[in-house]
């Protein structure tokens, strides 16, 4: 053997639990050439499982000895058969694409002759103790996570919408995140009213600042776990549920009753986004004529279309649908809270929502902190090492590379606290003020947000002259919510 390619390969699970590193294995194939004369053609290190051999660097090796003539000799050295594959049957492919191209592989440590017929017998053990090994592992990792949730626990990444802690016992679980979390927990209410489609919960949804996909969202709306359950496979179609030691996002009954609607097939009785925006008062608009429900459409005119609320009876009534819905927004805004009420639920929401965001807040400021300062530790650490000769150039550019993406991450993510945390103090400092004109901002809510406010506030005496109408309102509301002084219209207040 007078030249040869170096191939020197870790994983970084190996790299925490055994202590392997690219340099160690590559300096003790250096000494191995000086030793025994062997030029060194080229040296290619791999960050990568050996499951198979798609791996970015090998691919790089074999391309450049497909090139070469199969008249010349090519050699690869590494340290052990492991590095070379954890796959027997992989293995022993490659071995036979090595063949094909006059190039022989052989690991320094495990020496292999393959010219005799008995050391194939060595060759089979060095390659399947790593697959052993392998396969061990799996089952081990397979039970350790089956244990966890048994326990109650859920391993792995948190699913959108919760985030990945440690406890005091120094054990994984998951939290809310906020602000996905809220607009998680609205989504299921929604789809618990069963009156829109998934699709149109996602999009609105997202409207809020949820970043989902159609098919993310499918699987969100059908995964336990928000319920506060922990699913564990028994086999390829049961399973079992664990309770959960996570803070759930809704209840068991709200789950169990949205996968009853969901897994139905169901009407969507209005076709666009449109109508439903343009004519959010049907359902609860009356005939003053006939006493029919009147509902929405577009008539039109020579130039664009005009919107209409209309009953579908003899009388014809139509009634222009933006003269209504903007007499509607006027009588809302014309209803504010009382001081006492207002002043009760500053109170409430001070004590539940702010204090409990901004506890949410800092706590999570503290983890991404401390993540931080490991970043550093990290780096200066590698610092060190490539200071003092013992860190190879590539692997010390490679590590800068990987932590300056770490914290620049961290660094964002403590940005975005921070910006929280400003908004809490100033939400904070308004005080009870700005609960007083709750309707204030009635334009911009969701049409599901509208709906649900005209259900609890709705028209009543519509005249259809001139589509002047009351609002109706339950005894309880009218305890708490007062006309203003300087009113232009007057309410009758329907019980």
């Amino acid at each position: 053997m007078e030249t040869a390619y170096l191939y020197v390969r870790v994983s970084t699970d190996e790299q925490k639990r055994k202590g392997y590193s690219l340099p160690e294995q590559e300096d003790r194939l250096l000494k191995y050439c000086e030793c025994y004369n062997i030029v060194v053609k080229g040296v290619f290190r791999e960050d990568f499982s050996a499951k198979d051999f798609n791996r970015p660097e090998w691919q790089r090796l074999i391309a450049i000895i497909r090139k070469k003539s199969n008249k010349e000799e090519n050699n690869i050295l590494f340290v052990k058969w492991d590095r070379f594959s954890r796959n027997i049957q992989y293995a022993y492919e490659m071995i036979g694409i090595l063949r094909k191209y006059n190039t022989t592989a052989m690991a320094i440590d495990q020496p292999v002759d393959l010219t005799i017929p008995e050391s194939s017998v060595m060759l089979a053990v060095y390659l399947s103790v790593p697959e052993a090994e392998n396969t061990r592992r799996a089952l081990n990792t397979a039970n350790g996570i089956r244990r966890a949730k048994q326990l109650g626990r859920y391993p792995g990444k948190a699913p959108l919408g919760f985030v990945n802690l440690t406890a005091v016992d120094g054990k994984k679980i998951i939290a809310p995140r906020q602000p996905e979390a809220s607009i998680i927990r609205w989504a299921f209410q929604q789809l618990g009213k069963n009156l829109y489609s998934n699709e149109e919960i996602r999009r609105m949804a997202n409207a809020k600042g949820l970043r989902c996909s159609s098919s993310n969202f499918s699987k969100i709306i059908r995964n336990p776990v928000y319920c506060g359950l922990v699913p564990i496979k028994l086999n390829s179609q049961e399973q079992q549920m664990i309770k959960g030691i996570h803070e759930p996002l809704i209840s068991q009954a709200l789950f169990y009753d949205i996968q009853r609607i969901i897994n139905t097939k169901r009407k969507i009785t209005r076709s666009t986004d449109e109508l439903k925006t343009m004519f959010f008062l049907t359902r609860f608009l009356v005939c003053p004529i006939c006493g029919r429900k009147l509902c929405g459409s577009f008539s039109r005119g020579s130039t664009k279309r005009y919107p209409y609320y209309h009953c579908r009876g003899k009388c014809k009534t139509r009634i222009n649908a933006h003269l209504l819905n903007d007499r509607y927004q006027q009588k809302l805004q014309e209803l504010a809270l009382s001081d006492k009420a207002a002043e009760l639920f500053n109170r409430i929401l001070e004590d539940s929502n702010i204090n409990t965001e901004k506890v949410e807040c800092l706590y999570e400021r503290k983890i991404v902190l401390r993540q931080l300062e490991e970043q550093e530790s990290f780096i200066s650490k590698a610092r060190k090492l490539f200071v003092a000769d013992i860190l190879k150039f590539d692997d010390y550019t490679e590590l800068k590379r990987e932590y300056r993406a770490n914290s620049g991450g961290l660094k964002k993510e403590l940005d975005d606290i921070r910006v929280k945390l400003r908004n809490i103090e100033k939400q904070r400092k308004l005080g009870g003020r700005s609960l007083i004109d709750i309707f204030q901002g009635y334009s911009n809510w969701g049409i599901a947000d509208k709906k649900h406010l005209v259900s609890l506030f709705p028209p009543v005496k519509l005249d259809p002259q001139t589509g002047d109408f009351s609002l109706g309102m339950a005894s309880g509301l009218s305890k708490i919510l007062l006309l203003k002084v300087k009113s232009i219209y007057r309410y009758e207040f329907c019980r």
